[in-house]
């Protein structure tokens, strides 16, 4: 099996079995993201214990690609502090937007996220991917304000 292929099928399961799907009552933060280009929507819900992510959900309705990086990512986030949360965001958004491929130490610092590199190569993809991150970045920032990826 080549790592091309491993990555489609992690996208695969996330999309086809999302974790952390639904939402969360009452949330303390909460954000939208609508990627008008393809139609993906997502809302972000986080709970925090400080500044550690105590708990996130996601609902979206769009491609796998979207769905994939939502559930990929509130895997990641839940449990960690704010400060790592902002860091790997930035890290995954510099590898998918990025021209060359990030390096093994820039995968593995994607704790996971390899997978949804490959979307730097396809503009369009890059939205459906970065969605969900950039709707957690405004429910952190506490904006709750719906987020466009146009």
């Amino acid at each position: 099996m080549e790592l091309r292929d491993l990555y489609q099928d992690v996208i695969l399961d996330h999309s086809k079995h999302p974790r952390n799907f639904g939402t969360l009552g009452p949330p303390a933060f909460e954000a939208r993201g609508n990627n008008p280009l393809c139609g993906d929507r997502v809302t972000v819900y986080l709970t925090l214990d400080g500044d550690r992510v105590a708990d996130v959900r996601f609902e979206a309705k769009g491609c796998a690609i979207s769905v994939a990086s939502a559930s990929m990512m509130t895997e990641l986030i839940k449990g960690r502090p704010l400060e790592e949360v902002r860091a790997l965001f930035s890290r995954f958004h510099a590898a998918v937007t990025a021209k060359n491929a990030p390096d093994a130490a820039n995968l593995e610092a994607l704790d996971g996220l390899a997978a949804l590199i490959g979307v730097r190569d396809f503009p369009t993809r890059v939205k459906c991917a970065t969605l969900a991150w950039h709707a957690m970045s405004s429910a952190l920032d506490g904006s709750g304000t719906t987020v466009k990826t146009e």
